[in-house]
C-alpha cells in the first residue's frame, strides 16, 4: 500500500529531498570556499558575491550553510541508523525469547531511559574528545531504548499471530522466521519511529555543536554557526545565526511532520 502522506507530507518530502540534493552537491553549488577567510568581507551585508553576507572572518555564509548541512544532518542520521539497528535487535530478541531474556533487556532499557541523551553524549565526548564520533556514539546509545520500546511492543503482538506459529510448525529456525516474516511486518513502525527520533537527534547534535563539543572549527556546522553568529549579531550582522537557526527549525519541523504522517499511516493499517 502506497503511503498516503497528504499534501503537507509530500511537501516535507520535497523539502527534505531538495536539502539532500543541496547537501550532496555542495561543492558544485556553493558560490565560495566555505573555509576561506576574507577580512575585507568580515561582517559584510548581502551582495551579489555573498548573497547572505560574510561572518566575522569574512567567510561566505551561504557556502557555509550548504557545507554545514553535511555535518548537521549526517551526524543525526548515523545516530538514528545505529540506534535503530541496536534497538530493533534488542526488541526482537526480547519479544521472541521472552522470560528472563525479556526481563533483562527491559531493565536495561529502563536504565538507559533514565539518563538524558545529552549526558550520554557529553560523557562519550569526555572520553573520546570533542568531535562528531563521540557525539554520535553517545546519542546512539541514548536513542536505542526509544526505538526498542516501540518495536518490542509491536513484535510481541506479531509474535502471537498465526503466521508465526505456521512458520514455526514448518520447522523454520527462529532467525529465519524473524528475518523473513517478523521484521518485514515491523518495518513500517520501525521507519516511523526512526524518522520521528531523527528530529530530536538533529536538535541534540546542533546543541552539542553549539557548546563547542561537536564539530570543531573551521568545519562548517549549523549549530556552530548559531554560536559564532551570536557575536556577529551583537556587531550588527545577525544573518549567520538567524539563517542557521531557521534552517535547523525548518528541518526539525519537516522531519517531525513526516514522522507524524508515517505514524498515522501505520495506525490506519492496523
Amino acid at each position: 500500500m502506497k503511503a498516503r502522506l497528504g499534501p503537507l507530507g509530500l511537501a516535507t518530502v520535497l523539502l527534505l529531498g531538495v536539502l539532500a540534493v543541496v547537501t550532496a552537491c555542495a561543492p558544485l553549488l556553493a558560490p565560495q570556499d566555505p573555509n576561506q577567510p576574507d577580512l575585507f568581507n568580515a561582517l559584510a551585508g548581502s551582495s551579489g558575491t555573498h548573497p547572505l553576507g560574510g561572518d566575522a572572518l569574512g567567510r561566505d555564509v551561504l557556502s557555509r550553510l550548504m557545507f554545514g548541512a553535511r555535518t548537521t544532518l549526517l551526524g543525526p542520521l548515523f545516530t538514528i541508523v545505529l540506534s535503530t539497528v541496536a534497538g530493533t535487535v534488542l526488541a526482537v530478541t526480547a519479544a521472541w525469547a521472552g522470560g528472563r531474556v525479556d526481563a533483562v533487556i527491559s531493565r536495561l532499557l529502563d536504565v538507559l531511559f533514565a539518563i538524558p541523551g545529552i549526558v550520554f553524549a557529553l560523557v562519550t565526548v569526555a572520553v573520546l574528545g570533542p568531535g562528531m564520533t563521540g557525539v554520535v556514539a553517545g546519542l546512539a546509545v541514548a536513542y536505542t531504548p526509544y526505538v526498542a520500546r516501540v518495536v518490542r511492543s509491536a513484535a510481541l503482538r506479531e509474535r502471537n499471530l498465526p503466521y508465526i506459529a505456521a512458520a514455526w510448525v514448518q520447522g523454520r529456525s527462529a532467525v529465519a522466521i524473524c528475518s523473513r516474516h517478523l521484521l518485514p511486518n515491523l518495518r513500517p513502525i520501525i521507519v516511523a519511529q526512526s524518522v520521528s527520533a531523527l528530529g530530536f537527534a538533529i536538535i541534540d547534535v546542533a546543541a552539542i555543536s553549539f557548546l563547542g563539543l561537536g564539530v570543531q572549527p573551521p568545519t562548517a556546522d549549523w549549530g556552530l554557526m548559531v554560536k559564532n553568529g551570536l557575536d556577529s549579531a551583537v556587531r550588527g550582522q545577525p544573518m549567520e545565526a538567524v539563517s542557521a537557526g531557521v534552517l535547523i527549525a525548518l528541518v526539525v519541523v519537516a522531519v517531525n511532520l513526516l514522522g507524524d504522517r508515517l505514524g498515522r499511516q501505520e495506525g490506519d493499517l492496523k
